[in-house]
Protein backbone atom coordinates (compact mmCIF):
# COMPACT_ATOMS: atom_id res chain seq x y z
CA UNK A 1 0.00 0.00 0.00
CA UNK A 2 2.86 2.40 0.81
CA UNK A 3 4.35 1.75 -2.62
CA UNK A 4 1.05 2.56 -4.36
CA UNK A 5 0.63 5.72 -2.28
CA UNK A 6 4.09 6.93 -3.28
CA UNK A 7 3.35 6.37 -6.98
CA UNK A 8 0.06 8.24 -6.76
CA UNK A 9 1.80 11.12 -5.02
CA UNK A 10 4.29 11.36 -7.86
CA UNK A 11 1.52 11.21 -10.47
CA UNK A 12 -0.51 13.93 -8.81
CA UNK A 13 1.65 16.44 -10.67
CA UNK A 14 -0.21 17.71 -13.74
CA UNK A 15 0.59 15.56 -16.78
CA UNK A 16 -0.05 16.71 -20.30
CA UNK A 17 1.04 16.38 -23.90
CA UNK A 18 2.45 19.44 -25.65
CA UNK A 19 3.37 19.70 -29.33
CA UNK A 20 6.46 21.87 -29.75
CA UNK A 21 6.07 24.96 -31.90
CA UNK A 22 8.61 23.75 -34.48
CA UNK A 23 6.48 20.60 -35.13
CA UNK A 24 9.54 18.37 -34.85
CA UNK A 25 10.05 17.79 -31.15
CA UNK A 26 6.86 16.88 -29.26
CA UNK A 27 7.16 16.97 -25.48
CA UNK A 28 5.12 14.85 -23.08
CA UNK A 29 4.93 15.60 -19.35
CA UNK A 30 4.26 12.47 -17.29
CA UNK A 31 4.33 14.15 -13.92
CA UNK A 32 7.47 12.45 -12.65
CA UNK A 33 9.43 13.33 -15.81
CA UNK A 34 9.08 14.93 -19.24
CA UNK A 35 10.25 13.40 -22.52
CA UNK A 36 11.06 15.03 -25.83
CA UNK A 37 10.46 12.99 -28.98
CA UNK A 38 10.43 13.17 -32.78
CA UNK A 39 7.82 14.00 -35.38
CA UNK A 40 7.73 11.53 -38.31
CA UNK A 41 6.34 13.34 -41.35
CA UNK A 42 6.07 10.16 -43.42
CA UNK A 43 3.57 8.50 -41.09
CA UNK A 44 2.40 11.75 -39.44
CA UNK A 45 3.19 10.37 -36.01
CA UNK A 46 4.88 11.60 -32.88
CA UNK A 47 7.44 9.13 -31.56
CA UNK A 48 9.14 8.76 -28.19
CA UNK A 49 11.91 6.16 -28.02
CA UNK A 50 13.39 4.53 -24.95
CA UNK A 51 11.07 5.75 -22.20
CA UNK A 52 11.87 3.91 -18.97
CA UNK A 53 8.97 2.05 -17.40
CA UNK A 54 10.99 0.39 -14.63
CA UNK A 55 14.25 0.92 -12.79
CA UNK A 56 17.46 -0.57 -14.16
CA UNK A 57 17.51 -4.28 -13.16
CA UNK A 58 21.17 -4.28 -12.20
CA UNK A 59 23.15 -5.10 -9.05
CA UNK A 60 20.76 -6.06 -6.27
CA UNK A 61 17.81 -5.83 -8.70
CA UNK A 62 19.19 -8.58 -10.95
CA UNK A 63 16.87 -11.61 -11.03
CA UNK A 64 14.23 -9.72 -9.05
CA UNK A 65 10.81 -8.30 -9.87
CA UNK A 66 10.90 -4.99 -11.79
CA UNK A 67 10.59 -1.84 -9.71
CA UNK A 68 8.29 0.98 -10.83
CA UNK A 69 10.13 3.89 -12.39
CA UNK A 70 8.07 6.52 -10.55
CA UNK A 71 9.76 5.50 -7.29
CA UNK A 72 13.09 6.71 -8.66
CA UNK A 73 13.50 10.32 -7.50
CA UNK A 74 16.42 11.67 -9.54
CA UNK A 75 14.48 13.14 -12.48
CA UNK A 76 14.56 16.83 -13.26
CA UNK A 77 11.19 18.56 -13.17
CA UNK A 78 12.30 21.17 -15.68
CA UNK A 79 14.61 19.46 -18.19
CA UNK A 80 12.94 17.07 -20.69
CA UNK A 81 14.67 13.72 -21.18
CA UNK A 82 15.80 12.93 -24.71
CA UNK A 83 13.64 10.22 -26.28
CA UNK A 84 14.68 10.68 -29.90
CA UNK A 85 17.21 7.86 -30.41
CA UNK A 86 16.88 4.10 -30.62
CA UNK A 87 17.48 2.57 -27.17
CA UNK A 88 19.91 -0.22 -26.44
CA UNK A 89 18.39 -3.69 -26.56
CA UNK A 90 18.28 -5.98 -23.58
CA UNK A 91 21.28 -8.33 -23.45
CA UNK A 92 20.80 -10.84 -26.25
CA UNK A 93 21.32 -14.59 -26.20
CA UNK A 94 21.69 -16.98 -29.09
CA UNK A 95 21.14 -20.74 -29.00
CA UNK A 96 24.04 -22.71 -30.46
CA UNK A 97 22.08 -24.05 -33.43
CA UNK A 98 21.06 -20.50 -34.45
CA UNK A 99 24.72 -19.59 -34.72
CA UNK A 100 24.96 -22.17 -37.50
CA UNK A 101 22.56 -20.16 -39.67
CA UNK A 102 23.71 -17.28 -41.83
CA UNK A 103 22.32 -13.84 -41.09
CA UNK A 104 21.67 -14.70 -37.44
CA UNK A 105 23.95 -12.12 -35.86
CA UNK A 106 22.64 -10.48 -32.69
CA UNK A 107 22.39 -6.70 -32.26
CA UNK A 108 25.62 -5.23 -30.91
CA UNK A 109 24.18 -2.40 -28.79
CA UNK A 110 22.82 -4.13 -25.71
CA UNK A 111 22.64 -3.32 -22.02
CA UNK A 112 21.12 -4.65 -18.81
CA UNK A 113 19.57 -1.21 -18.30
CA UNK A 114 16.96 -1.87 -20.97
CA UNK A 115 13.48 -1.79 -19.43
CA UNK A 116 12.16 0.81 -21.83
CA UNK A 117 9.34 1.25 -24.31
CA UNK A 118 8.60 3.25 -27.44
CA UNK A 119 5.37 5.18 -28.04
CA UNK A 120 3.95 6.15 -31.45
CA UNK A 121 0.90 8.39 -31.52
CA UNK A 122 -1.03 10.28 -34.21
CA UNK A 123 0.44 13.76 -34.48
CA UNK A 124 -2.84 15.43 -33.53
CA UNK A 125 -3.53 13.24 -30.47
CA UNK A 126 -3.83 14.82 -27.04
CA UNK A 127 -4.71 13.83 -23.49
CA UNK A 128 -8.45 13.86 -24.21
CA UNK A 129 -8.36 11.81 -27.43
CA UNK A 130 -9.19 8.46 -25.74
CA UNK A 131 -7.69 6.41 -28.57
CA UNK A 132 -7.35 2.64 -28.70
CA UNK A 133 -3.89 1.38 -27.74
CA UNK A 134 -1.89 -1.52 -29.16
CA UNK A 135 1.02 -2.80 -27.02
CA UNK A 136 3.56 -4.88 -28.91
CA UNK A 137 5.56 -7.57 -27.06
CA UNK A 138 8.44 -8.57 -29.33
CA UNK A 139 9.42 -12.11 -30.21
CA UNK A 140 12.78 -13.82 -30.51
CA UNK A 141 12.56 -17.06 -28.55
CA UNK A 142 12.75 -15.15 -25.25
CA UNK A 143 16.47 -14.64 -25.95
CA UNK A 144 16.72 -12.04 -28.75
CA UNK A 145 14.74 -9.06 -30.08
CA UNK A 146 13.85 -5.51 -29.06
CA UNK A 147 11.22 -2.79 -29.16
CA UNK A 148 12.35 -2.11 -32.74
CA UNK A 149 11.57 -5.64 -33.92
CA UNK A 150 7.97 -4.92 -34.97
CA UNK A 151 7.53 -1.32 -36.20
CA UNK A 152 4.08 0.21 -35.72
CA UNK A 153 4.23 3.23 -38.03
CA UNK A 154 2.19 1.60 -40.77
CA UNK A 155 -0.58 0.54 -38.39
CA UNK A 156 -0.82 3.97 -36.74
CA UNK A 157 -0.77 5.67 -40.13
CA UNK A 158 -3.53 3.47 -41.54
CA UNK A 159 -5.68 3.95 -38.42
CA UNK A 160 -6.41 7.53 -39.51
CA UNK A 161 -5.69 8.94 -36.09
CA UNK A 162 -7.49 6.27 -34.03
CA UNK A 163 -4.59 4.21 -32.62
CA UNK A 164 -1.61 4.64 -30.28
CA UNK A 165 1.15 2.02 -30.58
CA UNK A 166 3.52 1.01 -27.79
CA UNK A 167 6.43 -1.45 -28.17
CA UNK A 168 8.19 -2.76 -25.09
CA UNK A 169 11.41 -4.49 -24.08
CA UNK A 170 11.87 -7.07 -21.35
CA UNK A 171 14.74 -9.07 -19.88
CA UNK A 172 15.81 -11.99 -22.05
CA UNK A 173 17.55 -15.33 -21.65
CA UNK A 174 19.04 -16.00 -18.23
CA UNK A 175 18.46 -12.36 -17.25
CA UNK A 176 14.69 -12.76 -17.62
CA UNK A 177 14.05 -16.46 -17.12
CA UNK A 178 16.59 -17.88 -14.69
CA UNK A 179 15.01 -20.42 -12.36
CA UNK A 180 16.07 -22.95 -9.75
CA UNK A 181 15.58 -23.25 -6.00
CA UNK A 182 17.94 -20.43 -5.03
CA UNK A 183 16.35 -18.02 -7.50
CA UNK A 184 12.96 -18.82 -6.00
CA UNK A 185 14.23 -18.23 -2.46
CA UNK A 186 16.36 -15.15 -3.14
CA UNK A 187 14.83 -13.48 -6.16
CA UNK A 188 11.99 -14.16 -8.56
CA UNK A 189 11.30 -16.44 -11.51
CA UNK A 190 9.78 -15.42 -14.83
CA UNK A 191 10.93 -11.83 -14.33
CA UNK A 192 10.81 -11.32 -18.11
CA UNK A 193 7.06 -11.87 -17.95
CA UNK A 194 6.85 -9.61 -14.90
CA UNK A 195 8.69 -6.93 -16.90
CA UNK A 196 5.99 -7.21 -19.56
CA UNK A 197 3.27 -6.84 -16.93
CA UNK A 198 5.09 -3.85 -15.39
CA UNK A 199 5.17 -2.19 -18.83
CA UNK A 200 1.43 -2.80 -19.22
CA UNK A 201 0.81 -1.23 -15.82
CA UNK A 202 2.93 1.79 -16.84
CA UNK A 203 0.66 2.08 -19.91
CA UNK A 204 -2.36 2.08 -17.60
CA UNK A 205 -0.92 4.97 -15.62
CA UNK A 206 0.45 7.12 -18.43
CA UNK A 207 -0.95 6.38 -21.88
CA UNK A 208 -3.61 9.12 -21.60
CA UNK A 209 -0.83 11.66 -21.90
CA UNK A 210 -0.11 10.37 -25.40
CA UNK A 211 -3.79 10.34 -26.42
CA UNK A 212 -4.49 6.74 -25.48
CA UNK A 213 -7.30 5.29 -23.39
CA UNK A 214 -6.06 2.81 -20.74
CA UNK A 215 -9.38 0.96 -20.92
CA UNK A 216 -8.83 0.21 -24.64
CA UNK A 217 -5.51 -1.66 -24.59
CA UNK A 218 -4.88 -4.64 -26.89
CA UNK A 219 -1.72 -6.69 -26.41
CA UNK A 220 -0.07 -8.11 -29.53
CA UNK A 221 3.02 -10.16 -30.21
CA UNK A 222 4.47 -12.63 -32.69
CA UNK A 223 6.47 -15.81 -32.08
CA UNK A 224 7.74 -15.60 -28.48
CA UNK A 225 5.79 -12.33 -28.42
CA UNK A 226 2.69 -14.39 -29.23
CA UNK A 227 3.74 -16.83 -26.52
CA UNK A 228 4.10 -13.86 -24.20
CA UNK A 229 0.55 -12.77 -25.04
CA UNK A 230 -0.53 -16.27 -24.05
CA UNK A 231 1.48 -16.07 -20.82
CA UNK A 232 -0.03 -12.69 -19.98
CA UNK A 233 -3.45 -14.30 -20.36
CA UNK A 234 -2.59 -17.05 -17.83
CA UNK A 235 -0.49 -14.87 -15.48
CA UNK A 236 -1.49 -15.53 -11.86
CA UNK A 237 -4.00 -18.09 -13.11
CA UNK A 238 -5.84 -15.48 -15.18
CA UNK A 239 -7.01 -12.27 -13.53
CA UNK A 240 -10.43 -10.65 -13.81
CA UNK A 241 -9.16 -7.09 -14.20
CA UNK A 242 -6.21 -7.35 -16.60
CA UNK A 243 -4.36 -4.28 -17.95
CA UNK A 244 -5.71 -5.09 -21.43
CA UNK A 245 -9.13 -5.72 -22.96
CA UNK A 246 -8.13 -7.85 -25.97
CA UNK A 247 -5.26 -10.01 -27.20
CA UNK A 248 -3.61 -10.71 -30.55
CA UNK A 249 -1.31 -13.76 -30.57
CA UNK A 250 0.57 -13.98 -33.85
CA UNK A 251 2.15 -17.38 -34.57
CA UNK A 252 2.41 -17.94 -30.79
CA UNK A 253 5.58 -19.79 -29.84
CA UNK A 254 4.91 -22.16 -26.93
CA UNK A 255 8.46 -22.63 -25.71
CA UNK A 256 8.92 -26.06 -24.07
CA UNK A 257 8.60 -25.74 -20.29
CA UNK A 258 11.33 -27.54 -18.36
CA UNK A 259 10.94 -29.46 -15.14
CA UNK A 260 12.61 -28.47 -11.89
CA UNK A 261 15.55 -30.80 -12.42
CA UNK A 262 16.44 -29.25 -15.76
CA UNK A 263 15.88 -25.73 -14.43
CA UNK A 264 18.31 -26.47 -11.64
CA UNK A 265 20.85 -27.68 -14.21
CA UNK A 266 20.40 -24.40 -16.09
CA UNK A 267 21.07 -22.44 -12.94
CA UNK A 268 24.09 -24.52 -11.95
CA UNK A 269 25.42 -24.22 -15.48
CA UNK A 270 25.36 -20.42 -15.21
CA UNK A 271 27.02 -20.49 -11.79
CA UNK A 272 29.78 -22.70 -13.19
CA UNK A 273 30.27 -20.50 -16.26
CA UNK A 274 30.49 -17.41 -14.04
CA UNK A 275 32.78 -19.08 -11.47
CA UNK A 276 30.17 -18.29 -8.81
CA UNK A 277 28.81 -20.31 -5.93
CA UNK A 278 25.50 -18.52 -5.35
CA UNK A 279 23.09 -15.91 -6.66
CA UNK A 280 24.65 -13.12 -4.62
CA UNK A 281 27.86 -13.65 -6.55
CA UNK A 282 25.91 -13.41 -9.83
CA UNK A 283 24.49 -10.08 -8.69
CA UNK A 284 27.95 -8.71 -7.91
CA UNK A 285 29.42 -9.87 -11.21
CA UNK A 286 30.47 -7.08 -13.63
CA UNK A 287 28.12 -6.77 -16.57
CA UNK A 288 30.63 -7.96 -19.18
CA UNK A 289 31.51 -11.08 -17.21
CA UNK A 290 27.87 -12.00 -16.66
CA UNK A 291 27.15 -11.57 -20.36
CA UNK A 292 30.13 -13.75 -21.25
CA UNK A 293 28.98 -16.42 -18.80
CA UNK A 294 25.41 -16.48 -20.08
CA UNK A 295 26.63 -16.69 -23.67
CA UNK A 296 28.73 -19.73 -22.85
CA UNK A 297 25.78 -21.57 -21.30
CA UNK A 298 24.03 -21.80 -24.67
CA UNK A 299 27.00 -23.60 -26.20
CA UNK A 300 27.72 -25.89 -23.25
CA UNK A 301 24.10 -26.93 -22.74
CA UNK A 302 23.65 -27.68 -26.45
CA UNK A 303 26.79 -29.79 -26.53
CA UNK A 304 25.52 -31.72 -23.50
CA UNK A 305 22.14 -32.37 -25.10
CA UNK A 306 20.12 -30.22 -22.67
CA UNK A 307 18.19 -28.68 -25.55
CA UNK A 308 17.73 -29.50 -29.20
CA UNK A 309 17.66 -27.83 -32.60
CA UNK A 310 14.87 -25.26 -32.77
CA UNK A 311 14.71 -24.73 -29.00
CA UNK A 312 15.99 -21.48 -27.44
CA UNK A 313 16.93 -23.02 -24.04
CA UNK A 314 15.81 -20.25 -21.66
CA UNK A 315 12.15 -19.36 -21.30
CA UNK A 316 9.13 -19.23 -18.98
CA UNK A 317 8.62 -21.97 -16.40
CA UNK A 318 5.94 -23.15 -13.99
CA UNK A 319 6.65 -21.50 -10.64
CA UNK A 320 3.29 -22.02 -8.95
CA UNK A 321 2.54 -18.30 -8.68
CA UNK A 322 3.26 -16.23 -11.78
CA UNK A 323 2.78 -19.27 -14.04
CA UNK A 324 0.80 -21.75 -12.00
CA UNK A 325 0.49 -24.69 -14.41
CA UNK A 326 1.51 -25.62 -17.92
CA UNK A 327 -0.27 -23.38 -20.45
CA UNK A 328 -2.19 -26.30 -21.95
CA UNK A 329 -3.59 -27.15 -18.52
CA UNK A 330 -4.47 -23.55 -17.72
CA UNK A 331 -6.46 -23.21 -20.92
CA UNK A 332 -8.15 -26.58 -20.45
CA UNK A 333 -9.27 -25.57 -16.97
CA UNK A 334 -10.34 -22.03 -17.83
CA UNK A 335 -7.55 -20.41 -15.83
CA UNK A 336 -6.94 -17.50 -18.18
CA UNK A 337 -8.03 -13.91 -18.62
CA UNK A 338 -11.12 -13.96 -20.79
CA UNK A 339 -10.87 -11.35 -23.51
CA UNK A 340 -11.53 -11.28 -27.28
CA UNK A 341 -8.70 -12.99 -29.16
CA UNK A 342 -7.22 -12.69 -32.65
CA UNK A 343 -4.54 -15.17 -33.63
CA UNK A 344 -2.79 -16.65 -36.64
CA UNK A 345 0.05 -18.77 -37.89
CA UNK A 346 1.99 -19.06 -41.12
CA UNK A 347 1.79 -22.01 -43.50
CA UNK A 348 5.20 -23.57 -42.78
CA UNK A 349 6.05 -22.71 -39.20
CA UNK A 350 8.53 -25.49 -38.44
CA UNK A 351 10.87 -25.18 -41.41
CA UNK A 352 13.18 -22.47 -40.01
CA UNK A 353 13.61 -24.48 -36.80
CA UNK A 354 14.57 -27.75 -38.48
CA UNK A 355 18.14 -28.78 -39.24
CA UNK A 356 18.38 -28.75 -43.03
CA UNK A 357 21.06 -31.46 -42.95
CA UNK A 358 18.66 -33.95 -41.36
CA UNK A 359 18.76 -37.02 -43.59
CA UNK A 360 17.39 -40.08 -41.80
CA UNK A 361 14.47 -41.17 -39.65
CA UNK A 362 16.89 -42.34 -36.98
CA UNK A 363 18.39 -38.85 -36.74
CA UNK A 364 14.87 -37.46 -36.53
CA UNK A 365 13.90 -39.89 -33.75
CA UNK A 366 17.02 -38.96 -31.83
CA UNK A 367 15.93 -35.34 -32.04
CA UNK A 368 12.48 -36.27 -30.77
CA UNK A 369 14.00 -37.82 -27.67
CA UNK A 370 16.18 -34.74 -27.10
CA UNK A 371 13.15 -32.47 -27.32
CA UNK A 372 10.98 -34.81 -25.22
CA UNK A 373 13.45 -36.59 -22.90
CA UNK A 374 10.66 -37.97 -20.71
CA UNK A 375 8.75 -39.48 -23.62
CA UNK A 376 8.05 -43.20 -23.86
CA UNK A 377 8.38 -45.43 -26.89
CA UNK A 378 4.62 -45.29 -27.35
CA UNK A 379 4.80 -41.49 -27.73
CA UNK A 380 7.44 -41.71 -30.45
CA UNK A 381 5.58 -44.49 -32.21
CA UNK A 382 2.30 -42.60 -32.23
CA UNK A 383 4.01 -39.41 -33.40
CA UNK A 384 5.31 -41.14 -36.52
CA UNK A 385 1.96 -42.83 -37.12
CA UNK A 386 0.36 -39.40 -37.23
CA UNK A 387 3.15 -37.96 -39.39
CA UNK A 388 4.09 -40.87 -41.70
CA UNK A 389 7.09 -40.45 -43.98
CA UNK A 390 4.85 -41.20 -46.96
CA UNK A 391 3.11 -37.83 -46.44
CA UNK A 392 6.32 -35.86 -46.97
CA UNK A 393 8.99 -35.37 -49.59
CA UNK A 394 11.85 -35.64 -47.13
CA UNK A 395 12.79 -36.12 -43.50
CA UNK A 396 13.30 -32.37 -43.25
CA UNK A 397 9.69 -31.66 -44.26
CA UNK A 398 8.39 -34.41 -41.99
CA UNK A 399 10.19 -32.94 -38.99
CA UNK A 400 9.23 -29.41 -40.03
CA UNK A 401 5.55 -30.32 -40.02
CA UNK A 402 5.29 -31.99 -36.62
CA UNK A 403 7.60 -29.45 -34.99
CA UNK A 404 5.60 -26.54 -36.38
CA UNK A 405 2.39 -28.19 -35.19
CA UNK A 406 3.78 -28.88 -31.74
CA UNK A 407 5.22 -25.46 -31.01
CA UNK A 408 2.91 -23.02 -32.88
CA UNK A 409 0.06 -24.39 -35.00
CA UNK A 410 -1.62 -26.57 -32.40
CA UNK A 411 -1.34 -23.92 -29.66
CA UNK A 412 -3.49 -21.62 -31.83
CA UNK A 413 -6.12 -24.38 -31.84
CA UNK A 414 -5.91 -24.82 -28.06
CA UNK A 415 -6.23 -21.10 -27.41
CA UNK A 416 -9.01 -20.56 -29.94
CA UNK A 417 -11.20 -23.40 -28.64
CA UNK A 418 -10.67 -22.52 -24.97
CA UNK A 419 -11.40 -18.81 -25.35
CA UNK A 420 -14.45 -19.57 -27.52
CA UNK A 421 -15.73 -22.18 -25.07
CA UNK A 422 -15.72 -19.56 -22.32
CA UNK A 423 -17.80 -17.14 -24.34
CA UNK A 424 -15.37 -14.69 -25.93
CA UNK A 425 -15.09 -14.01 -29.68
CA UNK A 426 -12.09 -15.49 -31.46
CA UNK A 427 -10.78 -14.71 -34.94
CA UNK A 428 -8.09 -16.91 -36.48
CA UNK A 429 -6.35 -16.93 -39.85
CA UNK A 430 -3.66 -19.01 -41.55
CA UNK A 431 -1.25 -17.02 -43.72
CA UNK A 432 -0.04 -18.67 -46.94
CA UNK A 433 1.53 -15.68 -48.69
CA UNK A 434 4.98 -14.16 -48.78
CA UNK A 435 7.55 -16.89 -48.16
CA UNK A 436 4.94 -18.67 -45.98
CA UNK A 437 7.59 -19.34 -43.31
CA UNK A 438 7.61 -18.31 -39.66
CA UNK A 439 6.97 -14.57 -39.45
CA UNK A 440 5.90 -14.22 -43.09
CA UNK A 441 2.90 -12.07 -42.18
CA UNK A 442 5.12 -9.44 -40.51
CA UNK A 443 6.30 -7.51 -43.61
CA UNK A 444 2.71 -7.19 -44.81
CA UNK A 445 1.54 -5.56 -41.58
CA UNK A 446 4.61 -3.70 -40.33
CA UNK A 447 6.39 -2.44 -43.46
CA UNK A 448 8.31 0.76 -42.79
CA UNK A 449 7.40 2.12 -46.23
CA UNK A 450 3.74 2.11 -45.08
CA UNK A 451 2.66 0.15 -48.16
CA UNK A 452 3.45 -3.33 -46.92
CA UNK A 453 4.96 -6.10 -48.99
CA UNK A 454 5.94 -4.58 -52.33
CA UNK A 455 4.43 -7.46 -54.31
CA UNK A 456 0.97 -7.09 -52.77
CA UNK A 457 0.06 -3.74 -51.25
CA UNK A 458 -3.64 -4.68 -51.43
CA UNK A 459 -3.17 -7.63 -49.06
CA UNK A 460 -1.10 -5.45 -46.73
CA UNK A 461 -3.87 -2.86 -46.55
CA UNK A 462 -6.52 -5.52 -45.89
CA UNK A 463 -4.53 -7.10 -43.07
CA UNK A 464 -3.84 -3.77 -41.40
CA UNK A 465 -7.53 -2.90 -41.62
CA UNK A 466 -8.39 -6.16 -39.86
CA UNK A 467 -5.78 -5.49 -37.14
CA UNK A 468 -6.73 -1.88 -36.46
CA UNK A 469 -10.45 -2.66 -36.50
CA UNK A 470 -9.94 -5.40 -33.91
CA UNK A 471 -7.92 -3.08 -31.67
CA UNK A 472 -10.42 -0.24 -32.00
CA UNK A 473 -13.74 -2.14 -32.04
CA UNK A 474 -12.87 -5.70 -30.89
CA UNK A 475 -14.08 -6.96 -34.27
CA UNK A 476 -11.88 -7.10 -37.42
CA UNK A 477 -14.96 -6.52 -39.58
CA UNK A 478 -16.33 -3.43 -37.81
CA UNK A 479 -14.18 -0.58 -39.14
CA UNK A 480 -12.61 0.33 -42.48
CA UNK A 481 -9.59 2.57 -42.85
CA UNK A 482 -8.93 2.26 -46.58
CA UNK A 483 -10.94 2.17 -49.79
CA UNK A 484 -10.18 -1.52 -50.30
CA UNK A 485 -13.04 -3.86 -49.38
CA UNK A 486 -12.20 -7.03 -47.49
CA UNK A 487 -13.95 -10.38 -46.96
CA UNK A 488 -16.02 -10.97 -43.84
CA UNK A 489 -14.04 -12.74 -41.12
CA UNK A 490 -16.23 -15.22 -39.20
CA UNK A 491 -15.80 -15.91 -35.51
CA UNK A 492 -14.12 -19.20 -34.71
CA UNK A 493 -17.01 -21.18 -33.22
CA UNK A 494 -20.22 -19.43 -34.23
CA UNK A 495 -20.10 -19.08 -37.99
CA UNK A 496 -23.07 -20.20 -40.11
CA UNK A 497 -20.71 -22.69 -41.79
CA UNK A 498 -20.09 -24.43 -38.47
CA UNK A 499 -17.40 -24.43 -35.75
CA UNK A 500 -13.65 -24.01 -36.25
CA UNK A 501 -14.04 -21.34 -38.94
CA UNK A 502 -10.88 -19.45 -39.92
CA UNK A 503 -9.69 -17.23 -42.74
CA UNK A 504 -7.36 -18.86 -45.24
CA UNK A 505 -5.20 -16.04 -46.58
CA UNK A 506 -3.15 -16.37 -49.79
CA UNK A 507 -1.81 -13.90 -52.35
CA UNK A 508 -4.91 -14.31 -54.51
CA UNK A 509 -7.75 -15.37 -52.19
CA UNK A 510 -9.10 -14.75 -48.70
CA UNK A 511 -11.93 -16.99 -47.62
CA UNK A 512 -13.47 -18.90 -44.75
CA UNK A 513 -12.29 -22.46 -44.23
CA UNK A 514 -12.40 -25.07 -41.49
CA UNK A 515 -9.42 -24.92 -39.14
CA UNK A 516 -6.85 -27.45 -40.36
CA UNK A 517 -5.43 -27.58 -36.82
CA UNK A 518 -8.65 -29.06 -35.43
CA UNK A 519 -7.15 -32.48 -36.04
CA UNK A 520 -6.05 -35.75 -34.41
CA UNK A 521 -2.46 -34.50 -34.65
CA UNK A 522 -3.13 -31.53 -32.40
CA UNK A 523 -5.35 -33.61 -30.12
CA UNK A 524 -2.38 -35.95 -29.68
CA UNK A 525 -0.04 -33.18 -28.55
CA UNK A 526 -2.72 -31.74 -26.30
CA UNK A 527 -3.32 -35.07 -24.57
CA UNK A 528 0.43 -35.52 -24.07
CA UNK A 529 0.95 -32.06 -22.56
CA UNK A 530 2.99 -33.50 -19.70
CA UNK A 531 5.65 -34.42 -22.25
CA UNK A 532 6.19 -30.73 -23.10
CA UNK A 533 7.58 -30.13 -19.64
CA UNK A 534 10.91 -31.76 -20.39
Amino acid sequence: MERITRILAVLSVTASFVRATNSSNPIVNLGYASYIGNYNSTSDTNEWLGIRYAQAPIGELRFREPQDIELKNDYSSSQPINATTTPATCVQGKPAWLGEQSGSESPTSSDEDCLVLNVLAPANANASSNLAVMVQIHGGGYTIGSAESSPGNALVHQSNGTLVYVSIQYRLGAYGFLAGAEVTENGARNVGLLDQRAALMWVQRHIRNFGGDPSKVTIIGGSAGGGSVMNQMILYGGVYNPPFRAAMAEYPWWQPFRNESMLEKQYRGLLNAASCSDIDCLRRLPADKLEKATTSTYKTAYAEGHYSYGDFYYGPSVDGEVIRQLPSQEFKQGHFTRVPLLLNHDAYEGYMFTNQSLSSVEEEKSGVRELFPNSRDSFVSRLFELYPASDFNSTVFQRSKWYGDFIINCPTYYMATAVSDYGNPVYKFVFAAGNELHGAVGPFVESLNLKGDASNTTLSSILRDYYVSFAVALDPNAKSYSSISRPYWPTYMNDKNGPFSILDVTYTTIGAERDIDASPRCDFFHAQSYVVRN
